[in-house]
């Protein structure tokens, strides 16, 4: 994203009291514990054992590692995992 545009979204979010992960595309995550785990504004599950997790992101991808993963709902943005979350990873584009 251009410099300008993103100087933009920050200004819009500002004034029009938006949050900015809305504004930018990024993704919100909520986690309880280690055992659940929310995540917003995903853009696809690239890979899933009950081991790791790895969605696609508008700027890269996440991966969650951790033991007896479970995807409990998936919806085309939102995505809820249970499970022993042991570490999360971002890997940017």
């Amino acid at each position: 994203m251009g410099r300008l545009k993103r100087r933009i979204h920050t200004f819009a979010a500002s004034v029009l009291d938006v949050p900015e992960d809305v504004i930018h595309d990024l993704p919100r995550i909520t986690m309880i514990g280690n055992r659940q785990l929310y995540i917003e504004n995903h853009r696809g599950v690239i890979n899933f054992s009950p081991n790791e997790l790895q969605l696609a992101l508008t700027s890269g991808q996440i991966r969650i590692e951790g033991s007896e993963l479970v995807i409990r709902a998936i919806l085309p943005e939102e995505v809820f995992i249970e499970g022993t979350i042991q570490d999360i990873h971002y890997v940017p584009r």
